[in-house]
């Protein structure tokens, strides 16, 4: 058992340096400074600055490895050797028929290896059973004391390592045991060559003939058993090994007896190696391994028969133990990886190892965990390593440049870096830049891709080179180092912990395949070092510094040789090294020495001081092995370009070197060569045979030699010609150009950057700056002016610089001029400011020629305050003036930061202090201004009067002020606009009175009289407001004053049709142009009036026009039109045909009946209390006027008059006022003429006759009616032949139902239509005889009542007169049953779904909330996608009959006499209005009740 191997310890940490941008700009450099002490631990670790972080270069997608297998219990060397032994044990037990198992001692597996190695170190297991130290070994082993551990381990030792240890010895036991030392050690009987097996010759122990042998019964030897849980079996070194040690019976071993051969000549071949015999065959036993044989009963103990299975000799099982193991090494994967894939398997095999995420597990518990692991030869871990991947193959992490790829600035600025690796080894001060060949691992950089536990072991670089590594990026890497000064020292404690690893393979540490634990090498007196290289983070290792190290977890890192000029000797003695071990050279040393010095002027100073001593050297020792050559007898040489062979055919057959400079062949044996170390060692033949193959001869060699003398010793003779000129030690300055050709010397020949060199070059730089300055001074004037000027000081300070520099400069003459002119101007610039005040003009030329001068004069200063401090004054002067143009506030504030900055004086303090008690004022005036025309609370025109009248004795332009006062002249004539209207002659208009509002509004002054206009106007909308509820229906396209206005262009169908769908679409907004009158025109009263005069009679005569025009179109209910013929267009653009079509009374233009809205027949307007009977279908309201004809709601006269009342109280003309007068005065005047024609003698007998027949429709029975209703005597004669009994569809009405409640008329509707239906074929006409002298002056009233957008009485009174007079229209009436009908299902369809909504509500109750508000938001997008448009026509419908009913149930009133008796009682302010309407005047004394009816 190791000691330590449970607690690891790390080793102390190695030198971290951290470079500034300076130190890191030469990595060479760099690396050569911190050498004395990085050296010292044989690693460093070197942080660059944050910024520097190259981005990573690797294409992802492409990179593809297959990785390194490693079984970690293999690497360490300890544990290696001891998995050997147990190989070796296990296979002499399998040999014996036995298989291997480990016993387990205090719960751990026991290290026979350690046992067998303690046995021996006390003396052997003689002597310790002889003293009885099995408890020390014990001990030895650190197991517990006072456990009798002690005597389990000999029985152990007894059995399973005894038999193996007396075998191996066997071969040189010179003493021979007897069979009493069989008999005293009966171990030795588990032994074939012992027992069951020959007797080998030299042990005394060969039986002297068959009766003599001893006659046992001789079973199977105890098996010993090795299990292989990684793969089963196999390969015993890869086991491990847990298993307590078992004896158990031999079940395979078995033998067979060789056959019996015929032919003789075989059985005389078959001889006993043990009695020299061939009898007996049948008792001869034939060796599976090497072919002897040997008689059963010649063997010690004898056998009694025959074994069974495979048998083989002493000699074979002592030869197949003694076999060396193989050369151990790692073996390849078998599956490639790409970078995500080898990812997810390395973060996958942490994280479940550590049954933690992979970024939580410390470093210190990786690191003792690993180095448990590797000496562990119970657990068998295998980890993967992507371990030296050629970058040139897959790309290097850093950016590199070449013409395949387009870098971008960054990538270029890394991609030529040194620290970049793929630049470093080529630098101009490495060595290897001179070796041509691209050296994978050395000069072009290596991959490796980590994961945890992968690790590499300890080693040295090739030819003991420099390595720096850099990790891209991933988990850390840990490293472990040991100087070069104890390399050897390593070496040694390794052979001598594992001397058995070294015997089979001498160069085992080359190999890169072998650990051991710090703590052991450091318990032998290794130092060593360690340290967490973290990403982003360099690595570097000194020549000859063994180092190792595992990683952490998933990472990415690079690696590079380099060799600098310290690196040489290192080198050389690594040749020596190599040619000891016998091993191959990556490259020929001599080779690059002389390649170096071949081109002595491109090598860095450094690099060619040391090849000179490494070249001094090489041929010294050239010299001398020619010579001894030649002292045997060598004679023949030619020369041979080694450069150009291949290394294999100029390697010494003996020490593997690589040959350059020269080499012995022989012409007998082309084959071979040796260097001149081993000329001893080429051939057997004569030296006459054998000859010299060199690259140079002796002669050659020093001139390389002296070259390189010359480049190093060429710096000491610069120096001295730069330490001459800079001392002036010969008296004599150089030139400036003799200086620089020093420094150009310098450069080219690329010597170091010594302290001298510095020192040449500051000098240089203050040449060159003086040499400026005075070429400043000594230029033109504008080259002076962009200069600094100098100080006096300076320029003093200047020349005596000039005169202490080791350089000769012509320029210090001029120096002098320029100091002796500024000496004279200082002496009369202060005679000119001793006598002020002086004149302006004599301070600015004064101040003019020092500026020429180019020199800082501290007089010249006083001139510029003094001419500084004037201009200010002037300027403020001149601000100030009463006659000069008032300044902003700006330039005033401008001055007095001016006078801020000037020198102070008594004047300039007095004008400064002036300027800005002016500026306080002004801005105080400014603040209130701002005030006033910000404020919420406006000022009266006074206060701001007041304002303006303080600030104009300020001389400064106030913008506030100046908006001020335009704000108020345009108040003021604001209110003087107001006082020319309201004192004119008429009225002022709304549009002047809105127009004077809206800009008094945005005044920011107090108005009194904008309150008042703005109440006036409010009133005024609040009329118009009034008007347009009264006139305008719901959603109504015209305007109020387009209703009031007669239709000029009713003659016109397509005009007065496109413009009805214009502004049923909102595309036609213009109120006056159907009375062709301007926005100007509407301000004048009597051009209002004489316009709606000719309106009117532009209008009658437009719609008789119009009714001619649609008389001659056919009848969509006739059976076929004519194509060519004018039809008829509906108002959805379609032609009305067949069934539902409705000619309009007024226009006589045919209409689709759904299109519009149409007459019903059981809610016609309700005649008085006398009502007809069912059967007078004259009073049936069939009456249809089309959309565009009935523009408006038609309100009652009454109304209107209430509404001409409240417009007279208006102090404001509205044109829509001025056009309700004259709609009144019109419809007054049809009133007359209709009330005239009615009350004539033959009217009054056809409205009698009326009145005889309803009585008698009345009187006859039916017995479908419900009751009897009584009537009652009319007011008037007109009331009187109205009817007297109303029908029992309107007693149904009047009885309570709704007509506007679909639910409550549904049940009694639809037998209403049915009886409606069924009397049609009842209907006869006509049932009055008018003659045409009475029709055609009823038929022109009808038609002017029917423009008229006025609801009268008499109008209805006519047409149910006219009706009587002709025959029922019975396919009107049909298709109004019809609509209705349709209209009836729907509201019925409609109920039904309302009440099954409710009950459905009601039911779903207790439902989800969610699923509840989904079926409302269904519902409700039904009804408004199928019922709204229906629900929307029936309200507009009912509202047209409820205004019906208001027309035919509101008592007539004769206007007549109240016009009469009240003519002249009005007096109006607007005399041409009154004028215009005489017949109004009476009207508008109704009272105010009346108006509150509306």
């Amino acid at each position: 058992m190791e000691p330590g191997c449970d607690e690891f310890l790390p080793p102390p940490e190695c030198p971290v340096f951290e470079p500034s941008w300076a130190e890191f700009q030469d990595p060479l450099g760099y690396i050569a400074k911190i050498r004395p002490i990085a050296e010292k631990s044989g690693i460093c670790k070197i942080r660059p600055p944050a910024d520097w972080q190259p981005p990573f270069a690797v294409e992802v997608d492409n990179f593809r490895f297959t990785p390194r297998v490693q079984r970690l219990n293999e690497l360490e060397a300890q544990t290696r050797v001891k998995l050997n032994y147990l190989d070796q044990i296990a296979k002499f037990w399998e040999i014996q028929g036995s298989s291997l198992k480990i016993p387990n001692v205090e719960r751990k597996i026991l290290d026979l290896y350690s046992l067998s190695k303690i046995v021996i170190e006390e003396g052997g297991y003689e002597a310790i059973c002889k003293d009885r130290r099995w408890a020390r070994v014990a001990q030895r082993l650190h197991y517990p004391p006072g456990k009798n551990i002690g005597s389990l381990l000999r029985s152990h030792y007894e059995r399973i390592i005894y038999p193996y240890e007396m075998f191996q010895s066997g071969a040189n036991h010179v003493p021979e045991p007897t069979e009493e030392d069989i008999e005293k050690h009966p171990e030795l009987k588990k032994l074939q060559i012992y027992g069951p097996g020959p007797k080998m010759m030299g042990l005394g122990l060969m039986a002297k003939d068959k009766d003599k042998t001893v006659h046992k019964k001789v079973t199977c030897p105890p098996t010993v058993t090795v299990k292989d849980e990684q793969s089963g079996g196999g390969n015993v070194s890869s086991t491990l090994l847990k298993q307590h040690l078992s004896l158990e019976p031999c079940t395979k071993t078995t033998m067979q007896l060789r056959k019996n051969h015929s032919s003789a000549q075989f059985i005389d071949s078959y001889i006993c190696q043990v009695c020299s015999r061939g009898d007996e065959d049948d008792k001869l036993l034939f060796c599976d391994g090497c072919d002897d044989n040997y008689h059963i009963f010649c063997l010690l103990p004898p056998l009694p028969e025959i074994p069974r299975g495979i048998w083989r000799c002493p000699k074979c099982i002592l030869a197949e133990c003694k076999q060396p193991p193989e050369a151990f090494g790692f073996e390849q994967a078998t599956q490639e990886y790409s970078l995500q894939s080898f990812g997810e398997m390395a973060d996958s095999f942490k994280s479940d190892y550590f049954n933690m995420p992979v970024h939580m597990v410390p470093t210190e518990l990786v690191e003792k965990e690993f180095w448990r692991l590797v000496s562990s030869i119970e657990e068998d871990v295998t980890v993967e390593y992507g371990a030296d991947i050629h970058s040139k193959e897959f790309g290097s992490g850093f950016p590199v440049s070449n013409s395949k790829q387009n870098l971008s600035p960054e990538e270029k600025e890394y991609a030529t870096s040194g620290w970049n690796l793929n630049v470093m080894p080529v630098l101009d001060q490495s060595v290897l830049c001179h070796i041509n060949a691209d050296i994978s691992g050395m000069k072009v950089p290596w991959l490796y891709v980590g994961m945890v536990f992968s690790a590499f072991c300890w080693h040295i670089e090739d030819h003991w080179s420099y390595s720096i590594n850099y990790l891209h990026w991933g988990e850390p890497k840990t490293w472990y180092g040991v100087p070069s000064l104890a390399a050897e020292h390593l070496e040694e404690v390794m052979k001598m912990l594992t001397p058995e690893l070294f015997d089979s393979q001498p160069d085992l540490l080359h190999q890169l395949v072998t650990l051991m634990n710090p703590n052991t090498l450091m318990s032998h007196g290794v130092p060593v070092v360690r340290t967490n290289q973290c990403a982003g983070e360099f690595v570097i290792t000194f020549p000859r510094a063994y180092h190792s190290g595992f990683n952490q977890g998933y990472n990415f890192a690079e690696a590079v040789n380099f060799c600098t000029a310290d690196w040489l000797p290192a080198g050389r003695q690594c040749i020596e090294h190599y040619r000891r071990l016998r091993r191959y050279c990556v490259f020929s040393h001599e080779e690059l020495i002389c390649k170096m010095a071949a081109f002595p002027e491109t090598l860095d100073l450094n690099l060619a001081v040391a090849v000179h001593k490494e070249m001094f050297i090489m041929v010294q020792e050239e010299r001398r092995l020619r010579k001894a050559l030649l002292e045997k007898g060598v004679t023949e040489a030619e020369r041979e370009a080694f450069e150009l062979l291949p290394d294999d055919e100029r390697q010494c057959i003996k020490c593997k070197t690589t040959c350059f400079l020269s080499a012995l062949a022989c012409y007998d044996c082309p084959d071979g060569l040796v260097c001149l170390s081993h000329i001893n060692d080429l051939c057997k033949c004569s030296s006459s045979r054998q000859y010299l193959r060199y690259r140079y001869t002796l002669d050659e060699l020093p001139t390389m030699l002296h070259k390189l003398k010359i480049r190093a010793e060429s710096f000491d003779t610069w120096a001295n010609k730069v330490r001459v000129a800079l001392e002036v030690e010969d008296g004599r300055k150089r030139s400036f150009e003799e200086l620089r050709a020093l420094e150009s010397e310098a450069r080219e020949r690329r010597f170091p950057n010594s302290e001298l060199l510095q020192r040449l070059k500051n000098c240089l730089s203050e040449v060159e700056a003086c040499i400026a300055q005075v070429l400043g001074l000594v230029s033109g004037q504008v080259a002076r002016m962009d200069t600094p000027q100098l100080t006096l000081t300076e320029l003093r300070v200047l020349l005596e610089q000039m005169g202490s520099l080791p350089c000769a400069m012509h320029q210090i003459g001029d120096v002098k001029d320029v100091l002796e002119q500024v000496e004279a101007y200082q002496a009369e610039a202060r005679e000119a400011l001793a006598t002020l005040p002086s004149s302006p003009g004599l301070l600015r030329s004064l101040l003019e020629r020092g500026q020429q001068l180019g020199v800082e004069v501290p007089e010249a200063h006083q001139l510029q305050q003094q001419v500084e401090q004037a201009q200010w004054l002037d300027e403020v002067k001149q601000a100030l003036a009463p006659s000069a143009h008032r300044g902003s506030l700006v330039i005033m504030q401008g001055l007095l930061v001016m006078g801020a900055k000037i020198a102070s004086s008594p004047s300039v303090d007095k004008a400064r202090a002036e300027l800005q008690e002016l500026l306080t004022i002004a801005e105080r005036w400014e603040e209130k201004a701002h005030f006033c025309l910000e404020a919420r609370q406006k000022h009266p025109p006074a206060t701001l009067e007041a304002i303006i009248r303080e600030t104009e004795n300020i001389p400064v332009h106030l913008p506030n002020i100046q908006a001020l006062k335009e704000a108020l002249t345009k108040a003021q004539a604001w209110i003087a606009d107001v006082d020319e209207i309201q004192n004119g002659d008429h009225y002022p208009c709304l549009d002047d009175l809105e127009g004077l509002v809206a800009v008094g509004r945005d005044l920011p002054v107090g108005l009194e009289e904008l309150r008042q206009l703005e109440l006036q106007v409010l009133t005024a909308h609040s009329w118009r407001e009034k008007a347009s509820k009264t006139f305008l229906k719901k959603n109504s396209c015209y305007t109020l004053l387009e209703v009031l206005c007669p239709c000029a262009d009713a003659g016109s169908d397509s005009t007065k049709r496109s413009r009805w769908m214009e502004k049923a679409l909102g595309l036609y907004q213009c109120d006056t142009e159907l009375l062709g009158l301007s926005a100007q025109d509407l301000r004048d009263p009597g051009s209002v009036i004489v316009a709606f005069k000719e309106g009117e009679q532009k209008e009658k005569e437009g719609i008789l026009q119009l009714r001619r025009t649609n008389s001659a179109k056919p009848s969509p209910l006739a059976p076929s039109l004519m194509a060519s013929s004018p039809t008829s267009i509906c108002v959805c653009g379609q032609v009305p045909a067949g069934v539902g079509v409705l000619q309009c009374d007024l226009c006589q233009d045919w209409f689709h009946g759904q299109c519009v809205s149409v007459p019903h027949l059981l809610t016609s307007p309700k005649p008085s209390l006398t009502s007809s009977p069912l059967l007078a279908w004259w009073e049936w309201d069939t009456k249809f006027l089309c959309p565009l004809c009935m523009r408006s709601r038609r309100p009652r006269l009454e109304t209107i008059l209430a509404l001409l009342v409240a417009l007279q109280r208006l102090p404001v003309r509205l044109p829509e006022g001025e056009a309700l007068q004259c709609l009144t005065e019109r419809a007054i005047g049809w009133q007359d003429r209709a009330r005239k024609a009615l009350a004539s003698e033959d009217v009054t007998a056809l409205l009698r006759q009326l009145a005889e027949l309803r009585q008698q429709l009345q009187a006859k029975p039916r017995p479908e009616e419900a009751s009897v209703y009584t009537s009652a005597t009319a007011c008037d004669p007109i009331r009187e032949g109205s009817g007297n009994n109303i029908s029992k569809v309107q007693g149904l009405l009047e009885n309570g139902d709704s007509v506007t409640s679909p639910e409550n008329m549904a049940p009694g509707k639809g037998s209403d239509l049915e009886l409606l239906s069924s009397l049609l074929p009842q209907l006869t006409g006509p049932v009055l005889e008018l003659p045409e002298a009475i029709r055609a002056p009823l038929e022109e009233l009808m038609m002017e009542g029917d423009l008229l957008e006025v609801t009268l009485d008499e109008n209805h009174s006519i047409w149910q007169l006219l009706q009587a007079g002709q025959p029922p229209d019975l396919d009107r009436i049909r298709t109004l049953l019809e609509l209705e009908k349709f209209e009836h299902q729907g509201s019925r369809t409609r109920s039904r779904a309302l009440e099954r909504r409710r009950r459905r509500q009601k039911v779903d109750q207790g439902r989800n909330v969610e699923n509840l508000v989904q079926q409302e938001l269904q519902s409700k997008r039904a009804r408004s996608s199928g019922i709204m448009s229906q629900v929307g026509r029936e309200e507009e419908h009912y509202q047209e009959k409820a205004d019906r009913e208001n027309m035919f149930l509101t008592p007539s009133t004769d206007h007549s006499p109240f016009l009469k008796g009240n003519q002249n009682s009005l007096q109006h302010k607007d005399s041409g209005s009154s004028a215009a309407c005489p017949s109004l005047m009476p009207l508008l004394q109704l009272s105010y009740s009346d108006e509150q009816q509306l």
